[in-house]
């Protein structure tokens, strides 16, 4: 009993994990675009500009610390070259090391590393929404492939009904054929119809494979994986009415939430903080600044002893009882010998030490004449500064365009679809006739299939601007900043 227990819980768990697969294969729009947007190029380079535009934030904000730097150097010289211990010159060869360390501290610059930092920041900010742009643009192209696979799926809904009409009209006229009531001509033309409608089906067929391949590469998602789409039911997809999809007040809405729009937005703020930061060159800045290093060489003479050699007069003189006595110093002679060249870091320690200097101090730069070069920059600003401001208003009037367009063609969408539907209807009640009069021998068989076809075409015309409605609503509700869903 424990071993049918075992094997009983692991097989309820196997076929769990087969459904569960099977639902992760099923992908609708929602799951679609955001697999497009992981994997797409386009995203992928958007998010590396995002992050290089971080980076250039980061930068404007360590660049308002000191600057600090240590170098040292290590050497030989040949020839006619300076001591670096004495500054004179020497023919000797000398092995030299040099160590300074630097700071540089901006005091006042008129405010040009803020400006940066703010420029920065902006330029990131419609980075990020170029990226959102970029993402929305990928939904309204994934959008338009699912639908069409869903059109292309209720194709082959349609040519199947179409289908199994024909197979009940061929068994119904197969029967009055074989009871003499009807001849076999009857049966046949209802036989070539069936055919004509099976390659309807197969055309539809291929048409819906098709569209899922499409689709596929339109998600970057590889052919071989396996891809079954969640076809929602097309009178179950949510749509507005276009009564309260008014356009004008879609382009107001437009206006704050499209992040083509918010990105030109940023994008002046940054060109106006630009024209401020060129202004900063006009002006003085101020910075401090500050120094250690030190100097070694293997040349400096060592002290071995000192030699007497005698007293000599000095220009000053003592008083005593009246009378001035000259000053006498003694007259020594230092006993030195050069160092070896195998003698390098003997006295280095103390070398370095000898050596040490300190500096510190202010640093005033006065802009007098740059050729011009700042007076240019800040009239390329102002310029840069009025493209933006063109580009805005290009784009809001393309924007204001496209939603009243999309308007227009939503409303034409549905007065088509309005006289699709009575088609269909006055289609289907005269294929009803014509049914009924053939079954009770009042009609022939051509005036059936012509019944039969004209309200397959309208079922199809009725589809095609049913899905097109569908759409244009859906981009309606896109400019509306709902996004796209079904």
């Amino acid at each position: 009993m424990k071993q049918f227990f075992i094997l009983g819980i692991g097989a309820l768990l196997f076929f769990t994990q087969l459904t569960a697969q099977g639902v992760s294969n099923k992908w609708d729009l929602q799951r679609c675009i955001e697999y497009a947007t992981k994997n797409n190029i386009s995203v992928k380079q958007a998010d590396v500009q995002a992050r290089l535009a971080a980076l250039d934030v980061e930068r404007t904000k360590l660049i308002q610390y000191p600057n600090v730097g240590f170098n040292t150097n290590l050497g030989t010289q040949f020839g006619r070259s300076i001591d670096p211990t004495t500054n004179q010159f020497t023919t000797t060869q000398l092995l030299f090391q040099g160590a300074n360390l630097n700071v540089n501290v901006p005091i006042f610059n008129w405010g040009a590393l803020q400006y940066d930092k703010k420029i920065a920041g902006f330029n990131a900010q419609a980075v990020l929404t170029d990226m959102e742009r970029v993402i929305n643009d990928i939904s309204l192209n994934i959008a338009t492939f699912f639908l069409q696979v869903v059109a292309a799926k209720q194709q082959i809904d349609i040519a199947q009904v179409q289908i199994s009409q024909t197979k009940s009209q061929l068994t119904f006229t197969r029967k009055r054929v074989e009871a003499g009531a009807l001849p076999e001509l009857n049966a046949a033309e209802i036989e070539a119809q069936l055919a004509r409608d099976t390659s309807s089906l197969v055309n539809a067929e291929a048409n819906f494979t098709q569209a899922v391949i499409q689709l596929k590469a339109a998600i970057n998602l590889d052919m071989a994986a396996p891809f079954e789409v969640d076809i929602p039911a097309v009178d179950k997809i949510p749509l507005e009415p276009l009564t309260e999809l008014e356009p004008g007040a879609l382009y107001q809405m437009a206006l704050s939430n499209q992040p083509a729009q918010k990105a030109n937005s940023l994008r002046i703020k940054s060109a106006e903080e630009s024209v401020k930061r060129s202004r900063a060159a006009f002006y003085p800045t101020l910075s401090a600044f500050g120094s250690l290093g030190t100097n070694f060489a293997n040349t400096a003479n060592m002290v071995t002893g000192a030699n007497f050699i005698g007293t000599r007069p000095t220009p000053n003189f003592v008083t005593i009882a009246n009378q001035n006595y000259l000053v006498f110093q003694p007259d020594v002679q230092l006993v030195t010998s050069k160092r070896s060249f195998g003698q390098f870091w003997n006295g280095w320690g103390t070398q370095l030490e000898q050596n040490f200097r300190q500096s510190f101090g202010i640093n005033l730069s006065v802009p007098i004449f740059n050729n011009g070069s700042a007076k240019l920059g800040y009239e390329r600003a102002k310029l840069n500064q009025r493209t933006t401001e063109i580009t805005k208003q290009q784009t809001d009037l393309t924007l204001q365009q496209n939603i009243y367009q999309a308007h227009t063609t939503a409303l034409a969408s549905m007065l088509r679809y309005n006289a699709t539907q009575k088609t269909v209807e006055a289609s289907q009640k005269a294929y009803d006739f014509a049914t009924k009069r053939y079954e009770a021998g009042l009609s022939n068989t051509l005036d059936l299939i012509t019944n039969q076809n004209n309200l397959v075409r309208a079922k199809l015309d009725r589809l095609n601007t049913q899905f097109d409605y569908i759409f244009r609503i859906k981009l309606l509700e896109f400019y509306k900043g709902q996004g796209i869903k079904l």
